[in-house]
């Protein structure tokens, strides 16, 4: 097969590849190709630069070809340009400078079978967040992290699982009031608390890890929308500052996550400063962020990056950030339409399940 057939032929399988999320079904096999905008934008393009360097424009097949290559390009870019370091910062930088008013936080899927508990332990003793989120942690793993904890993680929420959904939270600052609801299936936790931080101040803390899209785990990404929708609604309606944190199982681009944060009125500190690729840590090929923080108006950033490699195949993720309520309107989200409630409100149909108050 020639050079130009199997650009061709690359052209075509991009367009089947844009087209497919479009596609307003929650099947997993469409849900997937959420995924990989990344990794088209940078196929598309190579595939145009090379078709420029190699063949003639001439024939209206050619021009056809490149027409609906760029325009291919152009869509995936448009859905990751906002993850760009030299995109508009939707979370501006931190202004104080006083302690009291900074949060560190760390989250990391640990991988059920991972047995490497040390590395771990050492990133968190490196990194010393004040609140530390830890998923598909099991008994196991709670015994391993219990035992070489800082004693300073005064505060816990434990709910060792061995279903892959074990959730663990550890945190230097008072929690008041912490539950553990089960917001659609009776088997996935979320820990919903407020937290004091060290100036005195009130905040509102969710963590989530919602089942993925993928046949092994669930036939549609229906559940998974459905929790997250939930926490929008949780959060748009909350009286407090709030934080979301957690492993999504889905990327920061998609419609889906998308509408979450513009229904709960959120940033998401990744957008103008880069990816942070947390999954799969195993291929460097096939990464997307699938662990994020998203925060309301009242926080700013100071720093965010990856955490080291803990044997998992997803990096943790290590985010400082600042409590400046007072420059909150210098950074408020637009308020979600009502159509986008109505969305949210339909993905978000399905029954509460369990409250269990710490």
């Amino acid at each position: 097969m020639s050079l130009k057939s199997v650009l061709q032929t690359f052209g075509g399988i991009a367009v089947v590849l844009t087209l497919i999320p479009l596609i307003a079904i929650d099947y997993w096999w469409i849900r997937m190709f959420d995924f990989p905008h990344i990794q088209l934008t940078i196929l598309t393009m190579v595939a145009l630069i090379t078709y420029f360097m190699r063949f003639d424009i001439k024939r209206w097949q050619d021009y056809a070809f490149v027409c609906v290559l760029t325009g291919c390009f152009v869509f995936q870019y448009i859905k990751i340009h906002s993850y760009m370091p030299y995109a508009s910062k939707e979370v501006l930088a931190a202004t104080t400078k006083t302690q009291d008013l900074e949060l560190k936080l760390y989250t990391a899927n640990v991988y059920q079978k991972n047995k490497e508990t040390h590395l771990l332990m050492q990133d968190i003793k490196d990194l010393d967040p004040d609140i530390v989120l830890l998923v598909e942690t099991n008994q196991r793993w709670r015994n391993e992290i219990v035992n070489d904890l800082p004693s300073d993680y005064n505060y816990r929420v434990e709910v060792p699982l061995d279903n892959t959904y074990g959730m663990l939270l550890y945190s230097k600052l008072k929690l008041l009031g912490p539950t553990v609801r089960y917001l659609v299936d009776d088997s996935i936790p979320s820990i919903h608390s407020k937290v004091l931080l060290r100036s005195g101040d009130t905040i509102q803390l969710y963590t989530i890890h919602p089942t993925p899209p993928m046949p092994q785990h669930n036939p549609t990404s229906s559940d998974r929308d459905a929790e997250m929708m939930k926490i929008a609604n949780y959060s748009r309606q909350s009286s407090l500052p709030v934080i979301v944190l957690g492993d999504f199982n889905d990327v920061a681009w998609s419609a889906t996550t998308e509408l979450f944060q513009n229904v709960g009125e959120l940033l998401d500190v990744r957008r103008g400063r880069g990816f942070y690729n947390t999954f799969n840590a195993n291929n460097p090929l096939f990464r997307w962020p699938l662990d994020h923080v998203f925060i309301s108006s009242e926080f700013r950033l100071k720093e965010i990056k990856l955490g080291a490699d803990i044997n998992s195949d997803h990096f943790p993720t290590y985010t400082h950030i600042t409590f400046e309520p007072d420059k909150k309107a210098e950074q408020q989200p637009k308020p979600p339409t009502d159509e986008q409630l109505k969305r949210a409100k339909e993905q978000a149909s399905g029954v509460q399940k369990v409250e269990i108050d710490m």
